[in-house]
């Protein structure tokens, strides 16, 4: 068996000139964990080229959906950015990654933090139920340059939380925070920041960010990733594996360019 599928491309979303979506058909025999990510792309030269790409549909959902940034000279983005609905593109069979709410011990509250397409596996991530079982609240913050780029608000806020399978849950335990860097907006700052600050927690009505109480999952910039990283080693954070629990998991494989 080949180690990728063809697959077709249904919907195709611009979000802005650097930013886009896009759904395709799914294999029923592809299978995968909330939060996962696989390769994906296009045929180039007659080879595959693939990328690492999370997916943004949940696991029972019937499509699968990917975010992607454009990369004008990129070997891949540059091509894929031009998809139409009806083409074809490129889906490896093995999804992977880190992102497990099961590689997590119990606990009062997640933080989902991403940046930029870092979102992706989060969006998957608030729209399995199994997340929500170990934590009182799920706090999803998103850090982007521009609101335009906050990806998926109007569907967070609304639409997500009318699902006759998880609005419920959504409405009960999801909160949703944007911030964004270049512009006016009514969260302002980078993401790192706004939580070792407690202006995150401040806003929200939260408590301090503790290692007895809070978990966190991680997606994103190499900056989020470095910040964090020193935190965690400071502060004495264990991190969670395929094997063992723990308070923190951050997703290696891949961040955006």
């Amino acid at each position: 068996m080949s180690a990728n599928y063809e697959a077709r491309v249904l919907t195709v979303h611009h979000w802005t000139d650097t930013l886009f979506s896009f759904t395709c058909t799914r294999d029923p025999a592809f299978r995968f964990k909330s939060g996962q990510f696989t390769m994906i792309g296009l045929p180039v030269d007659g080879r595959p080229l693939l990328r690492a790409y999370s997916m943004v549909s949940a696991h029972w959902e019937d499509q699968l959906e990917f975010l992607s940034i454009k990369v004008q000279d990129g070997p891949l983005t540059s091509k894929l950015q031009h998809i139409l609905p009806g083409d074809t593109v490129l889906i490896g069979r093995k999804p992977v990654g880190t992102l497990l709410s099961e590689s997590l011990l119990a606990g009062r509250t997640l933080y989902l933090l991403g940046t930029g397409t870092g979102l992706a596996p989060f969006m998957s991530l608030i729209k399995d139920p199994e997340t929500y079982d170990k934590f009182e609240r799920v706090v999803l913050v998103h850090g982007c340059r521009t609101v335009a780029e906050l990806a998926y608000q109007n569907e967070i806020e609304h639409a997500l939380r009318e699902h006759e399978l998880i609005g419920e849950l959504l409405r009960e335990k999801l909160i949703y925070y944007p911030t964004v860097t270049r512009e006016p907006f009514r969260h302002q700052g980078r993401v790192t920041e706004l939580m070792f600050n407690g202006q995150l927690q401040a806003d929200l009505g939260l408590e301090k960010l503790d290692r007895a109480g809070d978990r966190i999952m991680l997606c994103g910039s190499p900056g989020l990733l470095t910040d964090f990283n020193t935190f965690f080693r400071q502060h004495d954070w264990v991190e969670g594996t395929n094997t063992k629990q723990g308070e923190y998991v951050i997703e290696k494989a891949f961040v955006e360019k």
